[in-house]
Order: C-alpha cells, then structure tokens, then sequence
C-alpha cells in the first residue's frame, strides 16, 4: 500500500489554483494586445467579446492577482515573524551549489546528484522569478489604467517604459511558466503525465525520499539535527 506525506495544505492548494487560473485568463486577455496584428489575436479578443470586454477581463484579473500576491506576501511575512517558518523558500548559497552539483552529476563528474529540502534549486528559483515578476506586472499596470493620473505626480517618461515593461515581462512570464513549469509539473519522466501533489496536498513517501530527502528525515526523525546528519553525508560524494 502506497504511503502518502501531507505537502501543501488547504490554503496553500487554493492559492495555487486561484493563480493559475488568473494567469491563464491574464495571458488569453493580454497576449492578444499584444500582437494585434496576428490573427489567432483577433479570435481571441472575438471569443472574449471583443477588445474592450477582453481589457475589462484583463484589469479584473490584474486586480484579483494582485490581491494573491499581497496576501501570499502577508502569510509569508506573519509565518517567520510569529516563528512557525523559517522560510524553506528563501535562496540560499547551497541553491547555487546544488545547481553546480546538478550540473557536474549530469557530466558524469559526480556519482549522485544533491540532495534537496523542502523545495530544490529550481523551484525557488522560479518562485521567486514569478513572485517578483508579479509584483512588477501589476505596479507597470496600475501605471497603464491610470496614466493621466499618475503623470501628475510621476515624470511622464514612466507611462511609456511601464507599457513596454508590462508587454515584455507578461511574454516572459507566459515562455517560463510553459516551458519550464509545465516540463517540471507535466512532462519531467518523473511525475508524467502529471503532478498532482500541489492539487492534491498529498505526495507518496517514495517520491519525497527521492525527490526532497532532507525534509522526508526532518519529518520522520525527532530531531532535525540528527535528520540533517544522517541523509546529509551522501551529498558530499564527487
């Protein structure tokens, strides 16, 4: 019988699938003003109902995204100042170390890859990627929804280096989450053809000690000092 590990809770669950849905919706709505000139562009502004419904859409989602990430924020904030989290998903040097270390048991430089927390090199690399490419998204489009007012206070020069921020970031967001996220989440020989831990809240004991060692001991061992020790070791092997 297979034995599962509580990964991600309820509201952790909800987050997620609250802003895949929003970026879903912010890219259909977004990327069509974009490249106007296409013709999958003018389908899509039709199915929405045309260009000023779809931008009606599109400032929806931005506001609700934008309410996400500052409650995300808040959690995360209030979790470390009342101590129940240390921040798992804070870089560290060990990231870029285990990244190196990635790379040199791909060439066959070392016998075993690293081992990993609760969240390996790659996904706090995208996490925070996308937190900050959130933040900015919405900060470059308040300045677009208001643009007359904010010129009032802000040096003009802003209006037009917002839109080509806002317009470049959301393509780059668009490109990382398809190409990266979805081959780590879908196409990775891994979990295919799908993740569903982070749906779920739920992930089998075998995947966690293949995938995140060091926090399958934390949780099985009474102290997390001794945890670290014991499946540590096999880190250091060339």
């Amino acid at each position: 019988m297979t034995e599962y590990v509580v990964r991600f809770s309820a509201r952790q669950r909800a987050e997620h699938l609250t802003t895949m849905v929003l970026f879903t919706l912010l890219c259909l709505t977004g990327l069509p003003q974009k490249f106007y000139t296409s013709g999958w562009a003018h389908a899509l502004i039709h199915l929405f109902g045309g260009i000023d419904r779809a931008r009606w859409i599109h400032r929806c989602c931005g506001w609700s995204l934008g309410a996400v990430t500052a409650f995300h924020a808040a959690m995360g904030i209030a979790a470390v100042v009342q101590k129940r989290s240390h921040l798992p998903i804070a870089i560290s040097r060990g990231d870029f170390e285990d990244a190196v270390a990635t790379i040199r048991y791909y060439l066959g430089l070392r016998e075993s890859g690293p081992l990993h927390d609760r969240f390996d090199y790659k996904q706090k690399f995208e996490y925070w990627a996308l937190l900050v490419g959130n933040v900015l998204m919405v900060l470059t489009g308040i300045v677009l929804i208001y643009p007359t007012v904010l010129s009032r206070f802000l040096p003009g020069e802003l209006v037009p280096a917002a839109k080509v921020a806002h317009s470049n970031e959301g393509l780059m967001a668009f490109l990382v989450i398809t190409i990266w996220h979805i081959y780590n989440a879908h196409l990775n020989p891994d979990v295919f053809p799908i993740d569903t831990c982070i749906f779920t809240g739920r992930i089998s004991r075998d995947r966690m000690m293949h995938e995140h060692p060091l926090e399958l001991a934390r949780l099985e061992s009474p102290t997390e000092a001794g945890s670290r020790e014991r499946v540590r070791a096999p880190r250091e092997v060339a």
